[in-house]
């Protein structure tokens, strides 16, 4: 299990229309030094590929529980997600701890239902064009770790 941030240390940001954003210094981000520009064809853009080197529950699920302290996160955990906030799909680090955090559900989310996660097809569109050649893995590395909800209009990709 990764090392967690101290518990009540890391704070949730938000966006004007509340969609959750984890703590800069918390969660900044990780890339995977494994995923590059020139290998994209062998890594992130290969079918599956995330499932190779997505942690196991029995792993992460420790690792969320402590994550969730760290972020004082008391709401029900089945409708919160340990997500990677640089998305593996995009080169994010599987493993470090500064790639993963427990995103509370957003504003429209009914709860008792597990997460609705809105970043999840900003995470496809992205990865679609990152794939295809429409923008580089660096550019969208960026974006979403600047802002998940605003990545795509950064993107061009609106």
């Amino acid at each position: 299990m990764q090392a967690q941030p101290a518990p009540g240390s890391c704070h949730y940001r938000y966006t004007a229309d509340k969609q959750p954003l984890p703590d800069t210094k918390c969660t900044p981000g990780a890339r995977n030094p494994a995923v590059t520009q020139a290998n994209l064809k062998s890594t992130i853009c290969v079918p599956g590929y995330t499932s190779t080197i997505r942690p196991p529950a029995s792993v992460t699920g420790a690792e969320k529980s402590a994550n969730a302290k760290s972020y004082d996160y008391t709401g029900p955990m089945n409708d919160a997600e340990y997500d990677h906030y640089l998305p593996l799909s995009w080169g994010g680090d599987p493993d470090d701890a500064r790639n993963l955090w427990v995103e509370p559900p957003s504003p429209d989310h009914k709860p008792g239902n597990g997460p609705n996660n809105p970043k999840d097809i900003v995470e496809a569109k992205g990865h679609t064009a990152v794939c295809s050649g429409k923008i580089t893995l660096a550019a969208a590395q960026q974006a979403i770790t600047t802002d998940w909800t605003t990545a795509l209009k950064t993107l061009g990709l609106t």
